[in-house]
């Protein structure tokens, strides 16, 4: 996962709405706009504009259905964004861990 792509997911999931919307996302299935503005406390205008935020970092898709345009769950960048995180993370731990090393070494 290139740094812009993570920098994208992490910004959209920055903003808790957003995260409403994902999290709505992951339990329903495709839904549309003005569905989702029914269960959220924003109007379905910042919810079509969420679901573009989201659709720009690759979190959702949106296929149009006549008049009406259903977004879905795209997970894969999540997944992704969870692997840069538990590489870090290793890293981190890998170096702790020398330190912890280094100062039982001392005592």
């Amino acid at each position: 996962m290139t740094g812009d792509r993570v920098d994208a997911v992490f910004a959209a999931l920055a903003d808790p709405t957003r995260r409403a919307v994902m999290r709505a996302l992951s339990e329903g299935g495709p839904v549309t706009a003005t569905r989702l503005a029914a269960e959220l406390p924003v109007s379905r205008q910042a919810v079509a504009k969420h679901l573009e935020a989201l659709a720009d970092a690759g979190l959702a898709q949106g296929e149009r259905l006549g008049r009406e345009k259903r977004y879905r769950l795209t997970p894969a960048p999540l997944a992704e964004a969870a692997a840069w995180i538990a590489s870090v993370g290793g890293e981190w731990d890998a170096r702790l861990e020398a330190l912890r090393r280094h100062l039982l070494a001392e005592r």
